[in-house]
């Protein structure tokens, strides 16, 4: 029988079983991953990939085939191959997993059995006391991995300029499908179904009152939240709106309103070929990226490549490391088919929800579109927080501009709680 601990400070003291270890079927043989099941306890999850599943991430880099170069001199037709052949070649010889690894488990982290499904999370509580609970969402091609650096700052205000009045105990959930929450094996997890899961985890962590911020299908997951309006959500912060591509244009557009268009026009002829992919064919990509790292890892590389706020190389916003944790994150739990299903659940459902709680909207420099606030307004009845003068970063905020995401979410807080 599995030990357990309560969580430090909070409202209700919730219980916390101890010692599970991450492990495959087979330590000898790269199989899949499993998980320890979980139940409602909240568990912690000491993670421990098996060196045989790294050895053979290496070993396939090694062998990896790869197409000629490209017959352009920019990235129009795709990542360039000698960007992605120095990305390899790094994760092969140099890359170093077990350093997220020691990260991830010393900050804490979680499962917990919601509506049938494991739910994987971050929990990291504030040394202050008194600091407002904050859930924060990911998208895709995201993960937790893209809030680690803004977890000091949100955490420990007083070593980032702020004051203690702005600490937040923050929660970062793994998307059904997404990193170390289970895969689901039907259909019907929509992003309304997954903010109700984020409803129950906030009452069984014992949280009365929290803010949710979310971004990518983040952002449509914590509006679903906001639309639910579960006891004890005051607000929600997002960098990326749900209706982005469905906006509420009005019959004369501003000129405002037209340079979104022009760039929602630009990303569907340009940018949206792994959009069309995954929302009508995500099992068929699947087989191709489960079966090869380089191609994973040029799925995703491409996003950071086009949706960084950059000058036309990632690693500029971005380290080599980085990437590749999230890339790793990606390969190792198998999850490029169950993270791109998200998008075919969701295909043709309405991107305009409309909240009557408070709202804020984060707009940063090198969104995909820089939705104007009169769709806001449109959109949100209580928007009490609107910012596009952000000076630095793209779709990837927490991950690019750690202190400036920490910022907007502080100037949210700052009004609603």
């Amino acid at each position: 029988m599995l030990r357990t601990a309560t969580i430090a400070g909070l409202a209700t003291a919730v219980p916390v079983a101890l010692g599970t270890d991450f492990a495959s079927a087979d330590p000898g043989v790269p199989g899949p991953l499993v998980l320890p099941p979980a139940t409602e306890e909240i568990t912690r999850l000491n993670l421990h990939v098996p060196e045989a599943h790294l050895r053979d991430l290496r070993q396939r880099l090694a062998g990896v085939r790869l197409p000629e170069r490209e017959t352009v001199a920019d990235n129009s037709q795709g990542v360039q191959l000698a960007k992605l052949t120095g990305l390899l070649e790094y994760w092969r010889t140099r890359y170093d997993w077990r350093r997220l690894e020691r990260r991830i488990n010393a900050l804490g982290q979680y499962r917990t059995l919601i509506d049938g499904l494991g739910i994987h999370f971050l929990h990291v509580r504030s040394r202050h006391a008194d600091a407002t609970p904050l859930i924060l969402t990911h998208g895709w091609p995201g993960s937790f991995v893209e809030f680690l650096k803004a977890i000091g700052p949100l955490t420990d205000p007083t070593a980032y300029g702020g004051t203690a009045q702005d600490a937040f105990h923050v929660v970062i959930p793994s998307v059904p499908g997404f990193g170390f929450s289970d895969r689901p094996t039907s259909t019907g997890w929509t992003t309304a179904r997954i903010a109700a899961a984020w409803a129950e985890l906030m009452e069984r962590l014992g949280y009365r009152h929290y803010i949710a911020q979310g971004g990518d299908w983040g952002g449509g997951i914590t509006t679903q939240l906001g639309k639910l309006r579960p006891k004890g959500l005051i607000g929600v912060e997002l960098n990326f709106p749900e209706y982005t591509f469905s906006p509420p244009v009005s019959d004369d557009p501003t000129a405002a309103e037209k340079t979104a268009l022009a760039q929602i026009q630009t990303f569907s002829t340009q940018y949206s070929g792994y959009f069309q992919e995954q929302s009508t064919r995500p099992q068929t990509i699947g087989y191709a990226l489960a079966d090869s790292p380089a191609g994973q890892a040029a799925w995703i590389y491409e996003k950071f490549l086009d949706w960084t706020d950059n000058t036309g190389r990632p690693e500029g916003v971005l380290s080599r490391d980085d990437m590749l944790d999230n890339i790793t994150l990606y390969w190792l739990t198998d999850t490029a088919a169950s993270s791109a299903r998200l998008y075919w659940q969701n295909y043709g459902a309405s991107g305009l929800t409309r909240l009557d709680l408070p709202v804020g909207l984060s707009v940063f420099p090198h969104e995909l579109v820089r939705g104007p606030k009169i769709w806001a307004e449109r959109a949100y009845s209580d928007l009490v927080y609107f910012n596009d003068r952000i000076p630095y970063g793209g779709h990837f905020a927490a991950f690019e501009q750690p202190l400036l995401f920490t910022q907007e979410v502080r100037n949210f807080a700052r009004i609603v709680k």
